[in-house]
């Protein structure tokens, strides 16, 4: 980080094993934004937790934050509302568009009920497919794909 003081979001995709999920990380705040298109809670992967808490404890000790006792296990977690897949495919997808959409809107905080902008519980399958496209477009700019 080039401005120690300066607050940004840090993008994680994470993948469980089987599922594409993705953490949106406050550093300075010590704030994680957990966004899951299958619903599950942060807890039913102990090890990405354990993960991404030594990560930022790290961190908070690279910049000499003093915290108490207490303090140390200060990391808040919140679990944001968001669109929800139907089938076992798409979420590297969701992922993916939750990630598009936060960036669009610039935020350093998401809300836990960020994604009711949106109006919608479920991406459409348009909506699916746009993120496809992107994504693919993205990948021949890069060249990824010669």
């Amino acid at each position: 980080m080039d401005n120690k003081d300066a607050e940004k979001l840090f993008f994680i995709p994470f993948n469980t094993g089987g599922h594409w999920l993705l953490l949106a990380i406050n550093p300075i705040r010590e704030i994680v934004y957990y966004l899951d298109s299958l619903g599950n809670d942060w807890t039913t992967y102990p090890d990405m937790k354990v993960l991404i808490d030594t990560v930022l404890q790290a961190f908070r000790a690279q910049r000499d934050i003093q915290t108490s006792r207490r303090g140390a296990n200060s990391i808040t977690w919140i679990k944001v509302a968001c669109p929800q897949q139907r089938n076992q495919i798409d979420c590297g997808y969701f992922m993916l568009r939750f990630m598009r959409d936060t960036l669009a809107l610039g935020r350093l905080k998401i809300r836990t009920d960020y994604f009711d902008e949106f109006k919608c519980a479920f991406y459409t399958k348009d909506q699916v497919d746009e993120i496809k496209e992107e994504w693919c477009q993205f990948m021949i700019k890069l060249n990824v794909c010669s």
